[in-house]
């Protein structure tokens, strides 16, 4: 799919959308501002922040699988 009906794509998708809090999302990424010194950390909730800060510990103390793992796991449902 070319740029252009990638874009077709999400505009036909966000004129579908009837939930406010997702459209309140939407603009917030849209409306980002475009600053060097604007950081997307300033702009994510801190339930997001706390969830990356999970993962980044996980990652430090070894607790993490390969891909591989994973996908040897859960292979009889995907």
């Amino acid at each position: 799919m070319n740029v252009s009906a990638e874009k077709l794509d999400i505009i036909q998708r966000i004129c579908e959308i009837q939930d406010n809090d997702l459209l309140d999302i939407i603009k917030k990424i849209i409306y980002l501002p475009t600053d060097s010194k604007s950081d997307w950390w300033d702009h994510i909730a801190p339930a997001e922040k706390n969830s990356i800060n999970r993962g980044l510990d996980d990652l430090a103390k070894g607790r993490v699988h390969s891909h591989e793992q994973i996908r040897k796991k859960y292979e009889k449902w995907l």
